[in-house]
Parts: C-alpha cells; sequence; structure tokens
C-alpha cells in the first residue's frame, strides 16, 4: 500500500475508514489491472454528492461564523491561519512542501 510521505496514518485506521466508506456506497474498490494484489479506490456519485454537500454546508457555516467580521479581520484570520499551517508542516518535517512559501 502506498501513503503519501507524511500522512502518519495506520494501515488498520485508513482500512477502517475506506471499508465504512464502501458500505455507505462513497467508494467503491477496483483492481489494479497491473498488481492484482492492489485495488484503487473511486468514489462514486454518491460520495461525489456527500462530498458537495458537505462543503456547501461548510460555507454556510463558515458565511454565519464570519458574518460580522471586516474584511481586514478576514484578511488577517486568512494570513494568519496560512502561516500556522505551513509552521505545521514544517514542525513534521513536511518542508519538502512547495506550497509551504505559498502559504506564508
Amino acid at each position: 500500500m502506498i501513503w503519501p510521505t507524511g500522512t502518519r496514518l495506520d494501515a488498520s485506521t485508513v482500512s477502517r475508514s475506506v471499508a465504512a466508506l464502501v458500505a455507505h456506497g462513497l467508494v467503491e474498490r477496483r483492481p489494479d489491472p497491473t498488481d492484482k494484489r492492489a485495488t484503487f479506490l473511486a468514489v462514486t456519485p454518491a460520495g461525489r454528492a456527500a462530498l458537495a454537500d458537505t462543503h456547501r454546508w461548510y460555507g454556510e457555516v463558515l458565511e454565519r461564523a464570519l458574518a460580522d467580521w471586516t474584511p481586514g479581520e478576514v484578511a488577517a484570520l486568512s494570513a494568519a491561519l496560512g502561516r500556522f499551517t505551513g509552521d505545521i508542516e514544517i514542525a513534521l518535517g513536511n518542508n519538502d512542501n512547495d506550497n509551504l512559501e505559498a502559504a506564508r
């Protein structure tokens, strides 16, 4: 199994999560045509719809949370979160990420 560098994910945790997504019809397993021991995961139409609903819901929550903030306050939060994310990546040893400078 191939894990992205720096994810620090436990294989059994990922396996249980994938099994739950498959059971709910949100993803499906597809055989790897070049390696019969491996499988790919593909998002199903139901999974795409659930993801779209989740993105929409988070967007609505964020809009409500920031409704009384000034544009300057929103910009300051965005800058601080970008810096924080970059510093966390560096602290985790993921400083080879090309996007770290963009986050700062």
